[in-house]
This record gives C-alpha cells, sequence and structure tokens, in this order.
C-alpha cells in the first residue's frame, strides 16, 4: 500500500522506476520495523492452512448444509 501511493503521489512512469520505488519503499519499511525492533515479515509465523484452502472448505460446509 505505501509503494502504491507514493507511484501515485510521485506519478511515477515506467517499469524500471516503478521497480526501484518498490525496492526503496520495501527498503524503508524493513528498516523501520527492524529500527523499532518489530517481527521481520519473514519470521512471521504461517498458518497450516491459506485463505483460499479455508475459504474451500467453508463453502463445502455451506452447500452440504453443516
Amino acid at each position: 500500500t505505501q509503494t502504491e501511493a507514493k507511484l501515485r503521489r510521485d506519478n511515477v512512469q515506467g517499469k524500471e522506476n516503478a521497480n526501484m520505488t518498490h525496492y526503496a519503499v520495501g527498503k524503508k519499511v524493513r528498516d523501520t520495523i527492524k529500527d523499532l525492533g518489530g517481527t521481520m515479515p519473514e519470521d512471521l509465523p504461517t498458518p497450516d492452512k491459506s485463505i483460499k484452502q479455508i475459504e474451500r472448505e467453508q463453502k463445502k460446509k455451506l452447500l452440504k448444509g453443516e
């Protein structure tokens, strides 16, 4: 969301410029997380099931009337 806002705000044109903006924003966000002592995204726990898997299971349950 931060990258998208910056791309629009700065009217970034072209794929290469967009990629550089994306990289710069991502680096800044990661640096901020690190500076604040937060948990880096790669260190967050991963769920056993994806959202898509859970949605499919719920849809099946609804269809079966459970």
